[in-house]
């Protein structure tokens, strides 16, 4: 399957947030518990994801003409990443933080950085990623990695 990068859209929203709920609902359990999947799969409505499409740089990973993922970006900080969990260790998601990656390093910025749920914790870590501070009061860790 050939993987194609694209700016999402605002008629992309809804599949955008439904991917998002199934891929922490998903994903996430046993690393945290359903209940806690659950209503961190409750914050992000339509309207929400609107939103970000407006005020950040969206993209989405195609795999034959499905979206199978999409990540956003702000400057240096990557703000999400999301694979849909029928394509989850296809690639989707390593792809998308490499395409983010390249994006940044193009534009001179030396370091990304995010914060990763736990059960994602382990695929930024392999990745090159390290933690940069104490887990914060939403249970998400700060992590970094320095750019070449």
């Amino acid at each position: 399957m050939e993987t194609v990068y694209r700016r999402a859209t605002r008629e992309d929203a809804s599949g955008l947030s439904d991917i998002r709920r199934r891929s922490i609902l998903g994903l996430a359990p046993p690393k945290m518990s359903v209940a806690e999947a659950q209503a961190w799969a409750a914050k992000l409505t339509r309207a929400g994801m609107e939103q970000k499409l407006r005020e950040l740089e969206v993209w989405v990973a195609e795999l034959d003409g499905i979206v199978a993922g999409w990540g956003a970006i702000r400057g240096d900080w990557l703000e999400g990443l999301y694979t849909d969990p029928e394509f989850a260790g296809r690639g989707v998601g390593a792809g998308l933080l490499e395409m983010f990656e390249r994006l940044m390093c193009e534009r001179g910025i030396r370091a990304v950085r995010a914060e990763a749920s736990w059960n994602a914790m382990a695929f930024y870590l392999r990745r090159g990623y390290r933690a940069n501070g104490p887990q914060s009061p939403n249970g998400a860790w700060p992590i970094a990695k320095e750019l070449l």
